[in-house]
C-alpha cells in the first residue's frame, strides 16, 4: 500500500532542500529522496561548497608565499600541507551537509535515503538496499541536478582525465594542468591548482573565457589571469586525449595547425548536463529536450504530466545552485497557495577567482543586440580607497542603463569582494531601480561598495 504525502522531492541539492523546507513550513507533508549518504547535492558535496573552501585555502597560501612583505609582514618557510588543507575542505562540507540535514528535520521532512523512479501519476518507488516503498503525493517535484558533460575523444577515467569532482582530491599538485573548458568551473580549479604549484593550460575553443560574462570583464580577466600565469590557447579544439606512459596526452587544432600538449592530469570542464538516467520519465511521457537534456517545464515550473514538476539544474537556464534555491522557494509558495516566482533577470553570476568577478542584469553586448538605448558607467577600483589599502586595485565596476528611463538593467564587477558587491546590483534590479537610486544612495567610506555608486554617478553624468 502507497504511503500518502502532499509534496515527494526527488533530490537533496539546493533546489529539492529548499522547496522540501519551505514546503513543510507551510504546512504540507513532505518526504525529500536522496541518493546520498549527505545531503546539499552536487553543490555542497562536490562542486560550490568544496571548489570554494579549497580557493580561499590556496588564496591564503599564495599570499603568504607572495603578498605579504608589502604589508611589512615578513615570514619564512611557508609550506603547502595539502593533506590538511583537503582534510579541511571535507570539515566544511561535512558541517553544511549536517546543517542542512538539522534544517529540515526542524522543518518535520521525512528524509528517506534510496534511489527514487517514477512509478505513475503521483506514484514514486523508492529502493532503499532492496527494499522497495511506494510513496504517492499530489505533487512530485523532481530536483536531481546535473552532472559533468563527457567530451568525445577524451573518456573520464577518474585518475587521469578527471571531471571537476575528482580535481577537488589531487592527493599531488600535479606539475602540468590541462582544463578544458574556459568557464566558471575550469578558470576556478585552474587557479587552485596553480597557486599551489602547478602550470596550468587552459584550452578553449571559442575566441573568449567565460562568454557569458561582460565582454570588457572577461577580457579583463583573461589578463589578469595571464598575468597569475596561466596558459590560455583559445580558438583551440580539442581532438583528442589519450593516457600514455602516466601522462595524457592531448592532441588540439587551432587553425590549420595541429598539435599534441603533455600534461600530468587533464581536468574537462565543458558544461554539465542534466541527471535524469534511472528517473522514470519514459513512464511519465515525458521527453527531455535532445540537445541540452533539459526536462520541458511552463512557467510555474509544471512539465508534461499531471503533478509533476521539475527546477534548478533539470530545467533551462543557467545551473546555479542559487537559481536552483530561488525556483524551490518558489516552487514551495505556489502549491501552497501563495505567491511565488523567479525574476530570471536579478539571478547573478559569479566566477571566483582572484579577484572575483560577478555579473546580474543585462551585458553591454546584450543591450546592443536587443536594441535598447543604454548607458554604461565604468570606475576602475585604482582610485578606490579601500583598495588602495588593502592593496588590490585590479579591477572595475560597471553599470549599464536604460538611456531614457534610466532603469539599472545590469551591474558587472571585477575585483575583491566582487561576489558580495554584486548582490546590490542584484536587489536594485529585482527592485525596479534607476541609476539615481544607486548614485544618491549614501556608501560608508573607505568600501570597495562605493564604486558601485560612483559608477552609477559616471553613467548619468553627475
Amino acid at each position: 500500500m502507497a504511503e500518502g504525502y502532499d509534496l515527494v522531492v526527488i533530490g537533496g541539492g539546493p533546489g529539492g532542500y529548499t522547496a522540501a523546507a519551505h514546503a513543510a513550513g507551510l504546512g504540507l507533508k513532505t518526504v525529500l529522496i536522496e541518493r546520498r549518504e549527505r545531503l546539499g547535492g552536487v553543490c555542497l558535496n562536490e562542486g560550490c561548497i568544496p571548489s570554494k573552501a579549497l580557493l580561499d585555502s590556496s588564496e591564503h597560501f599564495a599570499i603568504a608565499r607572495g603578498r605579504l612583505a608589502e604589508h611589512g609582514v615578513r615570514i619564512s618557510g611557508v609550506e603547502l600541507d595539502l593533506g590538511r588543507m583537503l582534510a579541511r575542505k571535507e570539515e566544511v562540507v561535512r558541517d553544511l551537509t549536517a546543517h542542512v540535514r538539522r534544517l529540515l528535520e526542524t522543518r518535520r521532512v521525512e528524509i528517506l535515503r534510496g534511489t527514487a523512479r517514477l512509478a505513475g501519476p503521483r506514484q514514486v518507488e523508492v529502493d532503499s538496499g532492496g527494499e522497495t516503498r511506494r510513496l504517492e503525493a499530489q505533487t512530485v517535484l523532481l530536483a536531481t541536478g546535473s552532472e559533468p558533460a563527457a567530451l568525445p575523444g577524451a573518456a573520464f577515467d577518474g585518475k587521469f582525465i578527471v571531471s571537476s569532482t575528482e580535481a577537488l582530491s589531487f592527493d599531488t599538485v600535479p606539475r602540468r594542468l590541462g582544463v578544458i573548458g574556459g568557464g566558471y568551473i575550469g578558470l576556478e580549479l585552474g587557479s587552485i591548482w596553480l597557486r599551489l604549484g602547478a602550470q596550468v593550460t587552459v584550452i578553449e575553443m571559442l575566441p573568449a573565457i567565460v562568454p557569458a560574462m561582460d565582454g570588457q570583464i572577461g577580457r579583463r580577466l583573461l589578463r589578469v589571469l595571464k598575468a597569475q600565469g596561466f596558459e590560455f590557447r583559445l580558438e583551440t579544439r580539442v581532438l583528442a586525449a589519450a593516457v600514455e606512459d602516466g601522462q595524457v596526452r592531448v592532441e588540439v587544432e587551432s587553425g590549420n595547425k595541429r598539435e599534441v600538449l603533455a600534461f600530468d592530469k587533464l581536468l574537462v570542464s565543458v558544461g554539465r548536463r542534466p541527471l535524469t538516467a534511472g528517473l522514470g520519465l519514459e513512464n511519465m511521457g515525458i521527453r527531455p529536450d535532445p540537445r541540452t537534456g533539459s526536462i520541458p517545464v511552463d512557467e510555474a515550473w509544471r512539465t508534461a504530466a499531471p503533478g509533476l514538476f521539475a527546477i534548478g539544474d533539470l530545467v533551462a537556464g543557467p545551473m546555479l545552485a542559487h537559481k536552483a534555491a530561488a525556483e524551490g522557494a518558489a516552487f514551495a509558495r505556489r502549491i501552497a497557495g501563495r505567491f511565488g516566482e523567479v525574476n530570471y533577470d536579478a539571478i547573478p553570476g559569479i566566477v571566483y577567482t582572484a579577484p572575483e568577478a560577478g555579473g546580474v542584469g543585462l551585458t553591454e553586448e546584450q543591450a546592443k543586440v536587443r536594441g535598447i538605448p543604454y548607458v554604461t558607467g565604468v570606475v576602475p577600483l585604482t582610485g578606490n580607497g579601500r583598495a588602495r589599502c588593502a592593496g588590490e586595485t585590479e579591477g572595475l565596476v560597471k553599470v549599464i542603463g536604460h538611456r531614457k528611463t534610466d532603469r539599472l538593467l545590469g551591474a558587472h564587477i571585477l575585483g575583491p569582494r566582487a561576489a558580495e558587491m554584486v548582490a546590490e546590483a542584484a536587489l536594485a534590479i529585482e527592485m525596479g531601480a534607476s541609476l539615481e537610486d544607486i548614485a544618491r544612495t549614501v556608501h560608508g567610506h573607505p568600501t570597495y561598495a562605493e564604486a558601485m555608486m560612483e559608477a552609477a554617478q559616471a553613467a548619468r553624468r553627475d
